[in-house]
């Protein structure tokens, strides 16, 4: 059932992203640093399965598909117009029958519900947590829904704290024209999790402090 709250977002998304997703993957391109480094990180096992919650217009995705040819993918996205741009990229780059996506609200995600798997092998978000209000929830909800020995890998904005402070004004104001807002509690709630579920947790703070790269493993 749609609740109003993820109706209101949904509806939210479809509209800052109308027109953008048209340009989006040609444009984030150059300030959305550790997208790649997270994919060559996952590798996921032949017949495993990855699942990246805001997938947007599936550039991660297809890419995924592409290195790791022998595992079932999944894609979940509030916005159904990204999902529609997501849907014809992988469509054009003849992936629809190993893509699967699915509109979904990140934080009240159920793989079982979205998708009949109770469990994901690797779960991934990229530069999508400082889109969305609630999200811690997103976060601790997908350390529940790792399998044994999976992880979940995360990259977003960071503190740009080694950035001069007028540009670092500058970069938050153009951010925050976006509805972005980097998540500086990232690294205290990863950590809280780690020692709650009992998970390994590696952070980086990469690119002069641009971005926050963490990975949380179920032992």
């Amino acid at each position: 059932m749609t609740t109003p709250s993820h109706s209101f977002d949904a509806q939210r998304m479809d509209k800052h992203y109308r027109y953008q997703r048209f340009v989006y993957d040609v444009t984030r391109r150059y300030f959305l640093l550790g997208r790649r480094q997270l994919i060559a990180d996952l590798r996921p096992d032949p017949g495993e399965s990855v699942l990246e919650l805001g997938c947007g217009t599936g550039w991660n995705l297809v890419l995924v598909a592409r290195r790791y040819p022998q595992v079932e993918i999944f894609g979940i996205d509030i916005s159904e117009s990204m999902l529609s741009t997501a849907r014809s990229s992988i469509s054009r780059a003849g992936l629809a029958q190993r893509i699967h996506l699915a509109p979904a609200d990140a934080t009240t995600f159920s793989g079982v519900e979205t998708f009949d798997k109770s469990y994901f092998d690797r779960i991934f978000i990229s530069f999508a947590l400082s889109m969305i209000g609630n999200w811690e929830d997103v976060v601790a909800k997908s350390v529940q829904q790792l399998t044994p020995g999976g992880r979940l890998h995360i990259v977003d904005f960071g503190r740009c704290g080694r950035f001069p402070a007028v540009a670092r004004r500058g970069f938050f104001a153009f951010l925050q024209h976006y509805e972005v807002t980097p998540r500086t509690g990232l690294m205290a709630l990863c950590q809280r999790l780690a020692e709650e579920h009992a998970l390994d947790l590696q952070f980086e703070i990469l690119h002069r402090s641009y971005v926050n790269y963490a990975v949380l493993t179920r032992g």
